[in-house]
């Protein structure tokens, strides 16, 4: 199947502990700095972050790390398995969390992401995300690197 046969229907649910080894697999094969396995645990142990995953046929094809403030949603890590790109799974997961927009709650989703992450600009650009700020030197690895903020604003 190529990615213009069709676009996969998944399920979206909370994440759960059995699914972190599919998790961190995802992970650690979408980005060259991923997060270390007790970091994203410490994360998903706030009270306020919550992990979500994209599941077909009983198998994780994706997740999705988000924190709540105040006023804001905002994307920790969006990441889909290599092989189901281009099928509309992160779009799912996007648009799962849009829904949740109001004006009177949490009205945007935000989130940052790399200077060099191209593919991912594009793709939150897709949806409707616009760059509205630079945050400099914000990843570090074995350089520091710039980062976008991308939003989406609840339209009424």
């Amino acid at each position: 199947m190529t990615c213009t046969d069709k676009k996969l229907a998944v399920g979206i649910r909370w994440m759960l502990r059995m699914d972190m080894p599919e998790v961190l697999a995802i992970e650690r094969s979408s980005f060259e700095f991923p997060w270390r396995v007790d970091d994203l645990i410490r994360c998903l142990r706030q009270r306020n972050c919550n992990g979500m995953v994209a599941e077909l046929d009983e198998q994780v094809v994706g997740f999705m790390i988000y924190f709540l403030d105040r006023s804001h949603y905002q994307v920790l890590s969006l990441a889909v398995r290599d092989e189901y790109r281009r099928f509309g799974v992160g779009t799912q997961m996007a648009e799962w969390l849009i829904r949740k927009l109001s004006a009177r709650r949490r009205s945007r989703v935000e989130l940052n992401i790399r200077e060099t992450n191209l593919g991912g600009q594009l793709f939150f650009r897709s949806m409707g995300f616009k760059a509205v700020a630079i945050l400099r030197d914000h990843f570090e690895g074995w350089a520091t690197e710039d980062a976008y903020v991308m939003e989406f604003k609840f339209l009424l």
